[in-house]
């Protein structure tokens, strides 16, 4: 029997964090593109700057596919984080694109501080998720209704997968790798990758830095 393609949507921004983006994207692509198709959306097709460190969208542009309006439906939805972040908490575009079409997919998985933005656009109400250790208030601020994970690398909820700070996002993509076409296929990507796979969701060595930053900032 032939297995489906399932259609990838990858989200952007202006100051988007490139490892939470592109970390999962090539794990994902390993499967090849007959397995997982990916597709690059923002509010607007076109380029979108990266964000370099807490400076803002000031990094290399990357190029995407579909706008927000002309999206195809995605079966995956993949929601990073990122210096802009704070600006996209306020973009009702984004927090309607992400309410519509998290409903609709079959997985959505956020990296660090993009589970702020899956919070604020009400979609993880009633479960579990984690985010960045180290800017933990910014997520807890946008829903009293999540039942925050303050120790994990990541947390799968149902459909919903959150992951800590950055490289997290990787040990995620595996896992959802090993759920959806099984443990062979994520050994397999992990070990071409020359990745060394973090397996254990509560083996969390950055639990100790929780709002280190988001103290600095004065968010907690």
């Amino acid at each position: 029997m032939t297995q489906k393609t399932r259609q990838l949507g990858a989200v952007l921004y202006p100051g988007f964090e490139m490892l939470d983006y592109f970390g999962p994207l090539e794990l994902f692509s390993v499967m090849g593109s007959d397995v997982v198709k990916i597709h690059t959306v923002a509010e607007k097709a076109g380029p979108v700057a990266a964000a370099i460190g807490s400076e803002g969208a000031v990094g290399p542009r990357v190029l995407a596919d579909f706008g927000f309006e002309d999206a195809p439906v995605f079966d995956m939805l993949l929601v990073p984080g990122g210096a802009g972040t704070l600006s996209e908490l306020e973009n009702e575009a984004m927090l309607q694109f992400l309410h519509e079409r998290c409903a609709e997919a079959e997985i959505v998985a956020s990296v660090c501080t993009g589970s702020a933005l899956l919070a604020k656009a009400g979609v993880l109400n009633g479960r579990r998720a984690t985010s960045n250790k180290q800017v933990f208030a910014l997520a807890t601020m946008q829903s009293d209704r999540v039942e925050w994970v303050e120790q994990a690398r990541w947390v799968e909820d149902g459909k919903f997968f959150t992951s800590s700070g950055v490289s997290a996002g990787m040990d995620m993509a595996l896992e959802i790798i090993r759920k959806l076409w099984g443990e062979d296929s994520a050994t397999t990507t992990a070990s071409y990758t020359e990745y060394t796979w973090h397996r254990d969701a509560e083996n969390d060595p950055f639990a100790s830095d929780l709002n280190v930053l988001a103290r600095q900032l004065g968010m907690a």
